[in-house]
């Protein structure tokens, strides 16, 4: 079942890599709960296929650095999530300039990605189970817009759409 506009935010496990240690998280993967990291916020999350990969990288990620002070003026936060690991998220949002304006979330398992029933599974083409490519608003742990594109296209899920949207 996909998720829809309305529902609330599943409770999985995403993990984030740390640069700098701050009170309560240590440098390093630190894990987070999902009902955690809503309450209370509003959030634009974008979601991809995988780190390093074209359109992800030439695109999606660097269209919500460009827009992340624009953003961030109606939101709380702006995340990326991919079914990377935290490490590879944590060098791709590096060579991409996010940290401190998105932040780059690890959903290693798919579990967040199938608990919102946007996994892909790409294995036929070496690639192992991956995201849909989206985006969607949070509110305080309720989806308030969801943005899914259709195989191979990213029209509706970029910055600029979510920034005309919120």
């Amino acid at each position: 079942m996909t998720i829809k506009v309305g529902d609330t935010i599943p409770e999985c496990t995403l993990r984030e890599y740390i640069d700098e240690e701050t009170e309560g998280c240590s440098i390093g993967p630190n894990e987070f709960k999902m009902s955690d990291l809503v309450k209370g916020k509003r959030i634009a999350l974008f979601a991809l296929p995988g780190a390093y990969t074209p359109t992800c990288s030439a695109r999606h990620l660097p269209g919500y650095v460009e827009k992340a002070t624009e953003l961030k003026q109606k939101v709380d936060e702006i995340w990326c999530i991919s079914v990377n690991d935290a490490f590879v998220m944590g060098a791709w949002g590096r060579e991409n300039n996010a940290l401190g304006a998105v932040r780059m979330m690890a959903d290693g398992g798919a579990e967040f990605t199938k608990a919102v029933g946007m996994d892909l599974d790409l294995t036929a083409r070496g690639m192992g189970v991956r995201s849909k490519r989206y985006s969607m608003l949070i509110e305080d742990g309720i989806v308030k817009i969801l943005n899914s594109e259709a195989p191979g296209a990213m029209d509706v899920s970029d910055a600029a759409t979510m920034l005309a949207q919120v």
